[in-house]
């Protein structure tokens, strides 16, 4: 998700306007960020939807999207994940107040708790994904291929085995036993010396290396789309967890339910403004479909 440079006004001033007349509630300013929230949203959700039918045409129980906000819910996530929007309200405020040094440090501190809050994700979804991996269909064991009978030697050499064998057996009847043993010799060298096939790969010797390039097992997270592996690490997760993806993902997905909540508490007068311009908003997306 890059939007690349933000075309606004960045201005401490109309900051202080802006919230002050929000404040006072007389206008709906955030409707604008709502609705492109909302396409932000709606665009990674048809996302989520393509890769797990796309997953499906593969194998049907890859198409699993891992909801990671129910299986990373606990009291201790929830914990810090107050303290990180709390140290990011300070961060805004020292911002508001031109406080420089303080907003560095309470941003090294939002850093540190996202660190640690993601740590704790990957340890919890590891464990789902565990859970996961052990419930898979275990493939049978390998049959190691028997080993097929020498092949035959060639005409030629057939031949020259059949002379040797019969200068043997002349040589044994002339009483000579030392060169006939000879000649039996050379014709059982002759034998090995036959064409040999190459032997059989044996699949017991495929690493699960190799298993996991061709079965990675895909999970899909379905707050930001991203692809995950139930082979995937600790550290694999964790990074995923304090990426920049995932992150913005989240924060406009909590976002969102912000704003739905403050456009449930604006003034009736508002609310039939802001109704009616959202109506206008979706009349002009469907005229130009």
């Amino acid at each position: 998700m890059d939007l690349g440079p933000c075309s606004k006004i960045h201005s401490l001033q109309l900051r202080k306007d802006y919230e002050e007349a929000k404040a006072k509630g007389t206008e709906n300013f955030d409707r604008e960020l709502e609705d492109m929230i909302e396409r932000l949203i709606v665009e990674c959700d048809r996302k989520i939807q393509r890769a797990l039918k796309r997953l499906a045409d593969d194998d049907a129980n890859a198409a699993i999207a891992i909801s990671v906000s129910e299986v990373t819910l606990t009291d201790d996530i929830l914990q810090l994940s107050k303290q990180i929007k709390e140290k990011m309200a300070e961060v805004d405020a020292f911002d508001f107040e031109g406080r420089t040094d303080d907003k560095i440090k309470a941003q090294e501190v939002v850093e540190e708790l996202r660190a640690k809050r993601a740590d704790m994700q990957a340890t919890l979804l590891l464990d789902a994904f565990n859970k996961d991996r052990a419930s898979l269909t275990q493939p049978a064991p390998p049959q190691v291929a028997a080993v097929p009978p020498p092949a035959p030697p060639d005409a030629r050499t057939q031949e020259i085995i059949n002379e040797k064998l019969k200068k043997a057996e002349e040589l044994g009847e002339q009483g000579m036993v030392d060169e006939a043993q000879k000649a039996l010799e050379e014709a059982e060298a002759l034998k090995k010396l036959a064409p040999r096939s190459e032997p059989p790969s044996d699949p017991s010797k495929y690493t699960a290396a190799d298993v996991r390039i061709t079965d990675q097992k895909l999970r899909l997270c379905d707050i930001c789309g991203a692809f995950l592996s139930v082979y995937d690490n600790d550290r694999r997760l964790a990074d995923h967890f304090g990426g920049k993806l995932h992150l913005g993902y989240m924060l406009i997905r909590e976002k969102q339910k912000e704003l739905q909540v403050n456009s449930c508490m604006l003034k009736p007068e508002i609310q039939v403004r802001y109704w009616r311009f959202m109506k206008q908003i979706n009349s002009s997306r469907v005229s130009k479909l």
